[in-house]
This record gives C-alpha cells, sequence and structure tokens, in this order.
C-alpha cells in the first residue's frame, strides 16, 4: 500500500512540475491535441464577386463555427499556370477551381474527398455523368461543380422567324442557315451569316464546335485521327466556307459574337456566360438558347465547366472538403443563381441533377441543364487558357483546319494532326517513367 502511495505521490509532482515548467503548452504523449482558435481556410474563385460569395461564406460559417473561409478573386488570366505553382510552393489555396478537362495536369496536387463526406454513390447521384468522368478517377473524387455548362445554339429570334424553324438535327440546320443567309447581289459578300461554322480564325469557341462534331461521329477516335472518318468531319465544318451549296460563313467576317451581337448572325454556338455579354452589348438583341443539334439518334453534347478542387497542401483538407461539400449542396447553388442572376442577369446553369427541373423551361439558361445528361468533354475546351493540354491540343487542330482552307487534303493535314495529338496524350495523360540510378 505504501508503495503505491509513493508512486501517485512521485506521479503527482513530476506532473505538476512538468505543468509549472511548460504551463499550457504541456501534453501527454497520449492526450488529443485540440485546435487553438478558428481553422483558416482560403479559396480562390472567379467570376463570383466578393459581395455574391460573402452570404455564403457566412452560412458556412454559421453552420461551422470552428472554421473561417476568406475569398479571393483571381483574374482567369494565366490562372492555371499561376495555381498550380503556389501550390507545389506551398503557399496557395486550400480550394480552388479546377476546369473539368484539367485533372491529368493536377491530380499530383489534389486530395480526394474522404468517403464519409462524398462517396462515390452519393457523388453519382447528386451530378451528371460528365462530373464523373471529369473529376472521379478509380474510387477517388478530385473535384465537385457548382455549375454546368457546355455548348448550345443561340439563335436570332427575329432571323429565324423570317424563314424557317428551330433545327434538332443538322441536316435541319443547314438548311434554315441557308436561308437565313443574306449575301450581297453585286459581290456576293456575305451581309447576313446563316451559322458561323468552318474556320478556327473568325469562329469563336470553334474548338468546341470542332470538339462536339467529333464526339457526335461514331466509330471516331481522338487517338486515331488519320482516318477517313475523322477527315469527313473536318470537310464537313470547313464547308461552311468552302462548299457553295451551304456557305453562310466567311474568313473576312468580322468575329462571331459580334456578328450575333450586331443581329447579323442566324446561328451562334457559345457556353451560357455568352449569354450575359450579349445583353450586355446590345439589350435589344432577341434571341433564344436550345440544346445542339444531333448526328444521329444518339444524343451528344459538349461540355466545358469548373470543379471545385482541394489542395494537396492544405493543412485542412477535411474541412476543406466540408466546404466544397457545402458549395454544392442544393439550398447553395439555389441561392447563388438568383443573386447571380439579380447581378448579371442569368446565373450559372445547376450542376445538380435535382435543380434542372427549376430552370429547364428557361429561354436561355433551360438548353444547357436539359442536355446536361449527354454532357461529354475532350481537351479541345476553348477560353480555360491553361497553357497545358487543350491549348496544345487546340493548335494542332488550328494548324489542320488552316492547311484545308488552304487546299490541302483532309486526310493528309489529318496525318500531322494526329501525330501532335498523341504527343499531347503521352505528355499529360499517360504515366512518366521514374528515372532509375545507374549500377555502379
Amino acid at each position: 500500500m505504501k508503495k503505491i502511495i509513493i508512486i501517485v505521490l512521485s506521479l503527482a509532482i513530476i506532473l505538476g512540475f512538468l505543468f509549472w515548467k511548460f504551463g499550457p503548452n504541456f501534453s501527454l504523449p497520449f492526450s488529443k491535441q485540440t485546435q487553438k482558435g478558428p481553422i483558416n481556410l482560403t479559396y480562390w474563385g472567379f467570376w463570383e464577386d466578393e459581395n455574391l460569395i460573402k452570404p455564403v461564406l457566412a452560412a458556412f460559417e454559421a453552420q461551422n463555427p470552428n472554421i473561417k473561409v476568406r475569398y479571393f478573386y483571381q483574374s482567369s488570366l494565366n490562372y492555371r499556370t499561376r495555381v498550380q505553382t503556389q501550390i507545389r510552393e506551398g503557399v496557395g489555396p486550400d480550394v480552388f477551381k479546377i476546369h473539368n478537362s484539367w485533372l491529368p495536369m493536377f491530380e499530383n496536387d489534389l486530395v480526394p474527398a474522404p468517403k464519409d463526406i462524398f462517396s462515390l454513390t452519393q457523388y453519382k447521384s447528386i451530378f451528371y455523368p460528365v462530373a464523373v468522368s471529369s473529376f472521379v478517377k478509380g474510387d477517388n473524387i478530385f473535384a465537385a461543380p457548382i455549375g454546368i455548362d457546355g455548348l448550345a445554339l443561340f439563335y436570332n429570334e427575329e432571323l429565324l422567324s423570317g424563314v424557317g424553324k428551330l433545327p434538332s438535327t443538322w441536316r435541319e440546320f443547314i438548311d434554315e442557315a441557308v436561308k437565313m443567309t443574306v449575301k450581297d447581289p453585286d459581290t456576293g459578300q456575305i451581309q447576313t451569316a446563316g451559322a458561323s461554322l468552318g474556320t478556327a480564325s473568325n469562329v469563336d469557341h470553334w474548338q468546341d464546335i470542332v470538339g462536339l462534331l467529333f464526339l457526335q461521329q461514331p466509330g471516331l477516335s481522338f487517338e486515331n485521327l488519320a482516318s477517313s472518318k475523322a477527315a469527313e468531319v473536318l470537310s464537313w465544318y470547313t464547308g461552311f466556307i468552302t462548299d457553295p451549296r451551304k456557305k453562310t460563313w466567311d474568313v473576312n467576317l468580322p468575329k462571331s459574337t459580334d456578328m450575333f451581337t450586331q443581329g447579323k448572325l442566324g446561328f451562334y454556338f457559345a457556353p451560357s456566360w455568352r449569354a450575359y455579354t450579349l445583353r450586355i452589348a446590345n439589350p435589344n438583341l432577341k434571341f433564344k438558347v436550345i440544346s445542339v443539334p444531333q448526328l444521329s439518334s444518339s444524343q451528344v453534347a459538349w461540355a466545358s465547366f469548373w470543379g471545385e478542387a482541394v489542395s494537396k497542401k492544405s493543412q485542412h483538407p477535411r474541412e476543406a472538403w466540408q466546404f466544397v461539400k457545402f458549395l454544392t449542396s442544393a439550398d447553395t447553388e439555389r441561392f447563388l443563381y438568383q443573386e447571380a442572376s439579380k447581378i448579371r442577369l442569368f446565373g450559372e446553369p445547376y450542376s445538380r441533377v435535382d435543380l434542372a427541373p427549376e430552370i429547364a423551361n428557361d429561354p436561355i439558361m433551360g438548353a444547357f441543364v436539359t442536355q446536361g445528361p449527354n454532357y461529354k468533354f475532350w481537351y479541345l475546351a476553348s477560353n480555360n487558357q491553361d497553357a497545358g493540354i487543350n491549348d496544345e491540343m487546340i493548335k494542332y487542330f488550328e494548324d489542320g483546319i488552316n492547311a484545308i482552307l488552304a487546299g490541302t487534303d483532309p486526310q493528309v493535314a489529318l496525318q500531322t494532326v494526329d501525330k501532335g495529338v498523341k504527343q499531347v496524350l503521352d505528355k499529360y495523360t499517360k504515366p512518366q517513367p521514374v528515372a532509375t540510378g545507374q549500377r555502379r
């Protein structure tokens, strides 16, 4: 009994001395450390200005009083290289946006979602299949979108109402585009264009249009572009310049966005965010948006959107993913859409399948969610300025289209494109061999 008392007293004296010596900084090796003060997260985004995002951050912090989030608005210029450099230097954000085609470039910089925050089954039930093909690898979820976007067909109501009907197939699209095209009777120059396709110079979002056409072509693979099927696609695309039977566009015309803004273009392919720029540039322009035309009964649309990801260098990855989960909740997406509509007339189309019915009948945004189940993507996304996989792919296709317009046989032009595409795919999507030391 005396031994026990002596041991207890000795331990008490030792612990008392340690507490006096080290104060509140002392803890037993087996004791659980507690977080001092709030957990601080940084969030990088663009489009949403700080006034729009502040109420969202306040709502999240109210539910999670131990977490504070600071939002930093970013320019899209050089965004990919800038955010990736900072992450690798350990000074980047906790949560940030990546394009849905960037996972091959960012996978090693990201931490996947904890399974108890985002299970794969839950993720697949919330978002469109293209979110899974974009941001999931194996059973790891690397990003989650708070909006969906892609290519849709804008049409000038006044021009189309005078000649025809809304097209659902490419054959109908050509017929209506030709009817809307008006040429100068003396010079033959196009004054009002029916559709803007055929070039890689003055057709905005030509990259997405070409990507869509390739994805819609049965039996065509981007990994084998030196084929007759690929040549057929590019011949069809450039035919809007070179084929007198369907000529609706010209290399000397202004940019397609400018032509549509001025009311001189009938059909214009663009993502949802163009609707805002069109309204601002010409408030009197009467236009609506429908799903892209289809080649056959199988429905394929082109996706290009962004997701929220968590940096591998984040000190608080679990809390960061809690924040991403909150951003993609139905209440948050609905709030962001409604508030953005007050500022820029249109919100970002919902990424969540369960919210699609709320805007499906909208004459501008509806098409972007109704074609949601049909979205696919590849590495030809316009306007993401990644200085990487998309921009490198785009350069090869641009050279190929220009070569065809200059008179090169499409299949010959595509041989060079095919070689370039394979090089880019090897660079970004194939595992790189690990260097090994030489034997001595």
